[in-house]
């Protein structure tokens, strides 16, 4: 079974930065895509960010410019740079990693909070 482990999640004023980490393992053969959504209270979960195994990007419209989503093949992990974070940006984060070369398959992190202070 494939684990998800996030961390660097926490509290922080308007205007700082967080880096969130998402390290997989497990029995991976190859990793499709890694991405980032979050849940903000009382809301559905909403894809973030996304990076490929070509390393494509995508955003979210609200968070282009300040977040960057970056990767480290070698070891099965997944970064969230988050800058000029903004009150609206609270939520609870999950990791999530689709892995699999013909039968495909998503996992999921435990979730990790992120709380900014106006």
């Amino acid at each position: 079974q494939v684990q998800l482990v996030e961390s660097g999640g926490g509290l922080v004023q308007a205007g700082g930065s967080l880096r969130l980490s998402c390290a997989a393992s497990g029995p991976i053969d190859k990793i499709n895509h890694m991405d980032w959504y979050r849940q903000a209270p009382g809301k559905q979960r909403e894809l973030v960010a996304k990076i490929t195994m070509y390393s494509n990007r995508n955003y979210e419209e609200v968070v282009k410019g300040r977040f960057t989503i970056s990767r480290d093949s070698a070891k099965n992990t997944v970064y969230l740079q988050m800058n000029s974070l903004k009150p609206e940006d609270t939520g609870v984060y999950y990791c999530s990693v689709n892995v699999g070369i013909f039968d495909s398959h998503d996992y999921w992190g435990q979730g990790i909070q992120v709380t900014v202070s106006s």
